[in-house]
């Protein structure tokens, strides 16, 4: 029986894909590093302690009743002085929304935006820029990045159909590859948007917003700053949709609070979208996180802490790949700078395999590492790239620092195996 053309339409995802290839190898016993998921172990990485205990004493405390729909009020001004204390970027109370995670904030501002047909521009690979655009049905202009500019977009990418589009939708640190903007590249596009709304004001037409997610800001590593719009261009102060919480940072993916922050028009009707979803974060979750932000030496020493740890593995996982470099495999791997991941080729396209298979497509050399090395990780065409990029996200938040050798180990004798 058929659903809604929009359900089915909807694509399903590369990741859950190869998450069912993992659980059907771990089910006949076989040992399986799964690098898949931006997530946690929350064995290796669970939430702070001190975030722990406030949210059972709200729960204690019987904090479970309906939330305020734009998130408790404890919460936006805690946030409100977090931003301050750490971005210098001043947003009242008022500027802030809550929400059940980023997910319902960035489908959100789509709605909020975008009319029926308008256009999204969004680089690839990215993470579900295409989905939401399709839920909304949009239009869309996919640019694909390159590898020389670590697979961010620049102003050059964007200028040319910057006067088509309605909301261009940004990410950095960037899921899937775990780089950043250049303080130099950011600048320009934020002058390219403010420049193209001067020319749209001038035309009484509805402006070009961006939204800027900065879920992972808090996670970047060595030489590596974050940059924002507002910063580098006050201006960009209304046109900027945030969206941010605490689930990368603080290894609280399964907590589930978020927050937008922007101009107070569009953070309203945002909010009264979503308060027709119901998509709020817990009442005792929000409270406890409003009570947490606010331990700033905690915080700090939490996120020391975290930070080594992924950066320890990234580290890990970059050096072993430039190992193999070295010895004439076809991999390489960008240097880490942010997030959870790291961005690596694997060049076997042509590439035999002892059985006398060829491998001819992405998605052959993705199971012949999972089949021969043990090793799970996704494909850039997972991100709306072309089919044939060659690119793959590695993600650490589930890797054992033990294991990492035995990772190493297995895939250089399955290359081994390749002619």
């Amino acid at each position: 029986m058929k659903t809604s053309k929009l359900a089915e339409g909807l694509k399903g995802s590369e990741i859950i894909k190869i998450a069912g290839e993992v659980t059907a190898l771990k089910a006949q016993g076989e040992v399986v590093y799964n690098q898949t998921i931006g997530d946690f172990d929350s064995s290796i990485f669970p939430i702070p302690d001190e975030l722990k205990t406030e949210i059972v004493s709200a729960y204690n405390d019987n904090q479970t009743n309906y939330p305020q729909a734009n998130g408790m009020e404890a919460l936006r001004v805690s946030v409100s002085n977090y931003l301050s204390r750490n971005l210098k970027l001043d947003y009242s109370k008022d500027e802030i929304l809550i929400s059940g995670g980023a997910r319902p904030l960035i489908f959100a501002v789509y709605q909020t935006i975008l009319d029926l047909e308008d256009t999204v521009l969004y680089p690839v690979p990215s993470w579900n820029n295409d989905a939401y655009t399709y839920l909304s049905r949009n239009k869309s202009v996919i640019l694909e990045t390159k590898v020389e500019n670590n697979f961010m977009p620049t102003a050059s990418d964007i200028k040319p159909h910057i006067q088509q589009v309605n909301l261009i939708a940004l990410c950095s640190p960037l899921n899937p590859t775990g780089t950043t903007f250049t303080k130099e590249a950011l600048l320009e596009i934020s002058e390219l948007v403010v420049e193209e709304n001067k020319r749209r004001a001038s035309l009484n037409e509805k402006p070009l917003y961006l939204l800027y997610d900065q879920i992972y800001w808090q996670l970047t590593y060595g030489e590596t700053i974050h940059y924002n719009p507002v910063e580098l261009v006050p201006e960009m102060r209304d046109f900027t949709i945030f969206i941010d919480g605490i689930s990368k940072a603080f290894a609280a993916t399964g907590v589930r609070v978020g927050w937008a922050f922007g101009p107070v028009h569009v953070i309203n009707k945002m909010k009264a979208l979503l308060s027709h979803i119901g998509a709020w974060a817990p009442k005792a979750e929000q409270l406890a996180t409003a009570s947490y932000l606010n331990q700033t030496e905690v915080v700090q020493g939490y996120l020391t802490h975290i930070k080594t740890e992924l950066n320890d593995r990234l580290v890990l996982f970059y050096q072993g790949f430039n190992a193999l470099q070295t010895k004439g495999f076809p991999v390489r791997a960008i240097q880490p700078e942010a997030a959870l991941y790291l961005t690596v080729q694997f060049d076997l396209i042509g590439k035999t395999t002892q059985e006398g298979t060829t491998l001819k497509t992405i998605q052959e050399v993705t199971s012949f590492l999972l089949h021969e090395a043990k090793l799970a990780i996704v494909p850039f065409y997972a991100f709306g790239t072309s089919t044939d990029s060659n690119w793959f996200r590695l993600s650490v938040g589930t890797a054992k620092k033990e294991d990492i050798d035995t990772v190493f180990e297995l895939l250089e004798n399955a290359l081994q195996k390749l002619k």
